[in-house]
């Protein structure tokens, strides 16, 4: 018990900002554009500049990230396809199909992931996270974009694909970050003092952005959250305590399973909401799911970090 108050502790920080954020939407002291203005700022700006600093203090040679790198990809690769055998099973529609490919993998990896894991291990763990990160923004950019493009109505379009991944900012840090650790550059000390003040910014104002997304949300009956229940459940505690299950299974650095399970049961996040919209999906489903995985994370991932030791 005292454990999971420590968790709980751990965490709390972070939903009283994202809570901020939902009683500035809630008192009208914002309009809904502010959501998409604060995650331009997020993508563009700050994840970059906190995946860059990140990536910076990696030891090159101390250890491997490869296994991460696979076991997470394996994740979301298998979580993504589950899809079809699920979607058969319950009978549901094209469109509802296409709604999972981004439901069942894809949590808040980066923007409430990375603040997570640094909260409860330490800045040494933002590498690992930054890593996680960049995994799970590559496959959501091409495995789950071009299932829901093959089984929709518009033709597949690789040459838009792979711009949209060549343009990611997100992956593009990464890349800025490895390059400056394996050519061991020196950054000035007035640019890594930039780069470092853009990262200590972004966290609250991402789950700033999260609590007003979720303030201009509307309620809607008892009946209509009785399917997002279901699908919380299933992304945030059975597919993490499986995922936990086959990892303990190995011999695998045990910073790495705490990080990666962690990271598995994070609520749904804002860019599969984003990308939902863009494709006319299940948007009212995808949004609850969002706002709904995210309350109770204030629970469930204490969880996890009391589960995982």
């Amino acid at each position: 018990m005292e454990t999971l108050l420590i968790a709980f502790k751990t965490v709390l920080p972070l939903f009283l900002v994202i809570f901020a954020g939902t009683l500035f939407s809630r008192t009208k002291a914002c309009s809904p554009n502010w959501v998409e203005v604060l995650n331009k700022y997020a993508l563009h700006i700050g994840f970059p500049a906190l995946v860059i600093a990140s990536l910076m203090h990696l030891k090159i040679g101390e250890q491997s990230y490869t296994e991460l790198i696979l076991l997470n990809s394996v994740y979301v690769v298998i979580s993504t396809l589950l899809a079809f055998p699920i979607s058969k099973l319950l009978g549901l529609s094209s469109k509802m199909r296409q709604s999972l490919f981004l439901i069942l993998p894809f949590g808040n990896i980066a923007y409430l992931g990375m603040p997570v894991l640094q909260n409860s291990f330490g800045d040494e763990i933002l590498p690992v996270a930054a890593i996680i990160s960049a995994v799970y923004v590559f496959w959501l950019l091409t495995l789950s974009i071009i299932l829901i493009e093959i089984f929709g109505d518009d033709k597949i379009k690789p040459r838009k694909l792979l711009l949209n991944l060549a343009q990611n900012p997100l992956l593009i840090s990464v890349f800025i970050g490895l390059a400056i650790v394996l050519f061991k550059i020196e950054l000035p000390s007035v640019l890594s003092k930039t780069i470092q003040l853009f990262a200590d910014s972004v966290t609250a104002v991402v789950l700033f952005s999260l609590g007003i997304f979720m303030g201009i949300q509307k309620r809607g009956n008892l009946k209509e959250w009785y399917g997002v229940i279901g699908w919380v459940a299933f992304t945030m505690l059975v597919f993490p305590f499986a995922f936990s299950a086959i990892l303990n299974l190995f011999h695998i650095d045990s910073e790495l399973v705490k990080s990666s399970v962690i990271d598995a049961a994070m609520p749904l996040g804002l860019t599969p909401y984003a990308i939902s919209v863009q494709y006319k999906l299940n948007t009212t489903l995808i949004a609850r799911i969002v706002v709904l995985g995210t309350l109770l994370s204030l629970i469930i991932i204490p969880f996890w970090i009391t589960f995982l030791g």
